[in-house]
């Protein structure tokens, strides 16, 4: 695996729209400096839902990516999702919490799977994008970073799976956490989630 782009998010306004998002998101060329926050540099606005140590980076799968192409008949550009990176050789719907991608000095660690909203619908101009992404459950990944450093474009990315029992994202979407009975709330609860999702779990009914 390798990654096919890096890209940086600005601040925007949607169409029709009074709020500024950081959705648009373009690829950039050269070293792009990692750290807990995330890509250096990228606009992070709506801090309620998006970005933190949790969410650090958003990433989608080529192979997700192409599939999305032939449903929608169109091309989809780096950067249209709202993604920092795209991995070529990888489908989302391998991905699972707990999971590990090593580039260069940096390593990431799955904690939850995108969460699509109505922002992201506007991007796309289709306002059932949210239905039709949540129906085909192979949702992006938010990932914490365990170690800083540099990414660009064509670096080596090694995918390591969490051992043992895996909690699959595309499981995840569209679940309502807060509606987990006891016994999914602890197998949820032993898996290194994000801590958004881990305080819907625990919030008392």
């Amino acid at each position: 695996m390798k990654i096919l782009s890096v890209c940086l998010g600005q601040s925007q306004t949607l169409p029709g729209k009074s709020y500024r998002t950081g959705i648009f998101k373009s690829m950039r060329a050269g070293p792009v400096m990692v750290d807990g926050q995330g890509l250096l540099g990228d606009a992070v606005l709506n801090r309620k839902y998006h970005g933190g140590p949790d969410q650090a980076i958003y990433l989608e799968g080529a192979l997700t990516l192409q599939w999305w192409e032939t449903q929608l008949n169109r091309q989809i550009t780096p950067g249209l999702f709202g993604e920092n990176l795209v991995i070529d050789g990888l489908d989302n719907r391998d991905l699972a919490v707990g999971d590990r991608l090593s580039i260069g000095d940096v390593l990431l660690e799955v904690t939850a799977p995108r969460t699509p909203c109505a922002t992201f619908s506007a991007r796309m101009e289709d306002s059932g994008f949210v239905k039709r992404y949540t129906k085909a459950a192979r949702p992006g990944a938010y990932c914490r970073v365990l170690q800083s450093g540099l990414v660009e474009a064509g670096m080596i990315a090694e995918w390591a799976a969490s051992e043992g029992d895996r909690l699959m994202l595309a499981q995840m979407i569209g679940k309502s956490f807060k509606s987990l009975d006891p016994q999914q709330r602890a197998r949820y609860l032993t898996f290194p989630i994000a801590a958004r999702i881990r305080a819907e779990i625990t919030a008392t009914p």
